[in-house]
């Protein structure tokens, strides 16, 4: 994979670092303890890199083979992120205590947050096309 191929990957772990940083500076600033968290911030963060990691990898493939089947290999990649997803959230779920709203909630932003950088550099890839 040369580096033309690889920019979407590093786009995705220099968002992520720096998601991270942002991610901790607010839980510093807001006094928000994640030490009594079932996962912590840094393994959602680890989990949730790999995985989107992966779809990219897979992205990526797919696009040298048939650029045409990004968008449908994007859309079954996060559907099976989503699944492996909420099997790990399904703990949390099942927990109704005053902290698990806060981790929660911490989740599902973290959630959104990669899906939304893995949307934005997806676009990238489908905008080289043109």
């Amino acid at each position: 994979m040369n580096l033309q191929n690889s920019k979407p990957l590093l786009s995705l772990l220099l968002l992520a670092g720096l998601a991270y940083l942002l991610h901790k500076i607010v839980f510093y600033v807001l006094h928000i303890n994640d030490q009594a968290f079932y996962y912590s911030i840094e393994t959602l963060y680890l989990l949730f890199l790999g995985l989107s990691t992966i779809v990219f990898i897979v992205l990526l493939k797919v696009k040298e083979r048939s650029f045409d089947n990004v968008g449908m290999s994007f859309l079954l990649g996060t559907s099976i992120k989503m699944v492996f997803c909420y099997l790990i959230l399904r703990p949390l779920l099942q927990v109704s205590t005053q902290n698990i709203a806060v981790e929660k909630k911490n989740f599902f932003v973290m959630f959104i947050l990669f899906l939304a950088i893995e949307t934005i550099l997806t676009i990238r890839i489908l905008n080289e096309k043109q």
